[in-house]
Parts: C-alpha cells; structure tokens; sequence
C-alpha cells in the first residue's frame, strides 16, 4: 500500500479498470410497468416495421405532390381517419382527406396541411404560391425500424422512452440485470438515528439516506448497517457483514485521526488497497480496497470492492459519484458507467487551490440560449460538513488540479448528480 496520494485522473483510471471487470450478478424478469430505472439484459427487436405502414403527420389531404403544384381543383375521393384503413388508392387527380396518424392511401406521396388548401364543393387547391414535395408529411412504413432490427442492446438504462418503444414492440415483460446490493456502513461515536434526539455533541445520520438515494440512483439496491462504533472489534464485525453484499461503502474513519480505525479494520481482514488518498477537495482521505472473500465456496475473483468514503457528507456524496456510481453501475449492467459531466460559463471568479482538484457545491440554470453555455456559480458554503448549502446546489463546480484562479465567463466543467 503506497502512501502517495493520486491524482483524480488516476485514481479514476483504476476505478474504471475494476469497473470494467466487474460483470452482473444474474438477470430476472419484470412487468414493463416496473421497468423503469432497471437495465436491460436482452436484445429488443422490432416485432414489425415501425411505423408498420405509411402515416400521416399531419391533418390534412393525401396527394400526388406533382398534381398538387399545379394548384388546380382536385376531387376529394375519400376520407380516413386513425385506426382504419384507406377503402381505396388514391385516383388520379384527386386527394384524399387524411388525420394525423392514419395510413396513407396507396398512390399518393404527400400530405398537404389543412391550413394550406382552399376546399369547395368536394374539391381542394393547394393556395398558390405553396408547393409540396413529395414525402412531405409522410412517415414512410419502415422509416424508424425493420422488423427484427435490434432496436434496443443488453446495459441500456431502461426510462420512459424505452418502456414506450418496448411497449410498442408488444413486450409486457422484460428481461433485466439484478440490482447489485450495497452496503452502507455508517461508523462514529457521534452518530445516532434518524429519529433520534440527539445530544449536544452527536449528530444524525444523515450520510446513510443520503449514500441510500445515491446507490438507488446508480442502479443499486442499498442495505443500510447499524452504525458501527469507533472500535476496533465492533467495526470488524459490522465490517465483515457488510462483506456479504455485492459491494461495500463505509461512511467516516477514514482520516488519520486516533480514532479512524476503518484502514487498519481494513488490514485486519486482509484489504488488498488500491490506494488510501486522492488529491480532490472535498474527498482527499478516500480509500479503495477489496476485501478477500470470507465465504469458503466464493474464491478470491469474487472479493468485495470496499470503497471508504470520508464521513463529511458533501465529501461523501462528490466521492460516490466519482468513484462509487461507476462500481454501482458496472455491477448493475449498465453501459454508461463514469462520472457524469458537462461545460458551463462562470458567472464569478473562482479561486483554485494549488495540489488539489475542487469540486465545490453549485447551482446551474441549464438555460443556455443557441450558441451559449449554460451559467453556473458556486453556492455559499462552510466546508464540506455543509448540508444546507449542498441542499441548495444541483451540481459540483470542478477546478483543475493546477488552477488558482478561474475568471467570471471562462467555460468549466460541472460534475452532475
């Protein structure tokens, strides 16, 4: 175990490798109305042509654009609404009246909007100086998919656009990965219930519904531990039930005070550490380790990724979704598995601060006009024990490692949640 701290780039770098030999845990199956959120583990194929037949997309008249452009009365031949048919083709010079989402009578190859015709005495005109070309208000049969195309591949995050296109496909049900189990192990004297009442120098737990929310978020099934005292033999048992789940977050005891015993608990249980710091602010003293097995039928392939996340909570929650989202979503089957970023315009300065990377609480409008980026500014903070002002952000300003100072317009990065 090495002492030195890494830089945020490489100590994702490993992150990532692990992620990537981490595989799912089995798969199920679920009504497509519990689907969401979950990953898909099957291929979905088009059942049939979509659309399955040439529709309109607009109210209007189905037409041969070349007849139309001559803007003379054509003979209204027939009518067809959603859900039916066309009784028949399209006769020569002649249109067809047609509402949005119906079948296209055969022989026309346009559909000129209702607004844009003159109608009298069953006839209709396109109004000059309109023209129409063909294909105009026509999705062609077969345009957004053939039947068996794969429409959708295993790791793709199930939401509301995929549960649309599996339910167009005729699937009720769907084949998912399992959500991975993680364990959420809170530790300090000073660290009590929720609902407790809390003396004058104890705090609530507010890291474990906190890490819960996260995990939910990253495709994970979170198990909350009681919290663990700091000592030594009561931390090493909560330890080693938590080695049971699939993955192992430990909140707190991670620093290099007199009473932060996770590293050597840690040791204890034979941790392979992959490193013990990194050079981030918040979220510097974070460890990475895996814990050998201690089931006699698992083998050491099968050793628990233990990530020990700093006990202040914005500390907490930047290094879960730095480090541990990854972890989550690997094991949950998902495609996308890295941090979350995008770019922003500073609306002030910023100072840097030399040897670390910062990641500070902040507020983005996502508003951005055409050409423009959308504008972000850090949220007034006391630390990163600060829960109203990480309350009061919906994303993490990022300073660069060697910056100390970035100017109000200059374009950043936000980390987001």
């Amino acid at each position: 175990m090495s002492s030195a701290l890494l830089s945020y780039g490489e100590a994702q770098a490993l992150v990532a490798t692990h992620a990537v030999r981490l595989t799912p845990l089995g798969t199920e199956r679920v009504a497509l109305a519990e689907a969401n959120g979950r990953v898909l583990a099957q291929v979905l194929r088009a059942d049939r042509d979509q659309p399955p037949f040439s529709r309109s997309t607009r109210d209007g008249y189905a037409c041969r654009a070349a007849e139309a452009n001559t803007h003379h009365s054509l003979a209204l031949a027939g009518s067809t609404r959603a859900g039916e048919l066309p009784s028949a083709a399209l006769p020569i010079s002649s249109v067809w009246e047609i509402m949005t989402g119906a079948p296209v009578p055969e022989g026309a190859d346009a559909v000129i909007m209702v607004e844009h015709v003159g109608a009298s005495g069953g006839r209709v005109r396109l109004l000059p100086p309109r023209t129409i070309a063909p294909g105009e208000n026509i999705v062609a049969r077969g345009a957004q998919a053939r039947i068996g195309d794969e429409l959708l591949v295993p790791g793709a995050t199930i939401g509301f656009a995929q549960i649309a296109l599996a339910a167009s496909c005729g699937c009720p049900l769907l084949e998912v990965f399992l959500k991975p189990r993680v364990a959420i192990l809170n530790t300090g004297d000073e660290i009590v219930p929720v609902e407790a009442e809390p003396g004058p120098a104890e705090i609530r737990n507010s890291n474990g519904p906190m890490l819960a929310a996260l995990v939910r978020d990253a495709g994970g099934e979170p198990w909350v531990l009681p919290t663990a005292p700091d000592n030594t033999q009561a931390l090493e048992a909560a330890l080693r039930e938590a080695c049971e789940a699939d993955l192992v977050l430990i909140s707190g005891g991670v620093s290099a005070g007199k009473f932060d015993l996770v590293e050597p608990v840690m040791a204890s249980l034979g941790a392979r550490f992959h490193f013990t710091g990194v050079r981030i602010q918040p979220g510097k003293p974070l460890v990475f380790a895996e814990i050998p097995s201690t089931n006699p039928h698992q083998n050491e392939d099968r050793a628990k990724h233990c990530l020990g996340l700093p006990g202040n909570p914005v500390s907490s929650a930047v290094t879960f979704l730095l480090f541990g989202a990854p972890l989550v979503r690997a094991l949950a089957g998902r495609t996308h598995r890295g941090p979350r970023f995008a770019l922003a315009r500073l609306a002030e300065d910023v100072k840097g601060k030399a040897g670390l990377m910062r990641f500070l609480p902040a507020h983005c409008n996502f508003a951005a006009t055409p050409g423009e980026f959308p504008i972000v500014w850090c949220v007034e903070w006391q630390g990163s024990g600060d829960l109203v002002a990480m309350a009061h952000s919906n994303c993490f300003l990022v300073l660069p490692e060697d910056a100390e100072r970035i100017s109000v317009g200059e374009t950043v990065r936000i980390l987001l949640a």
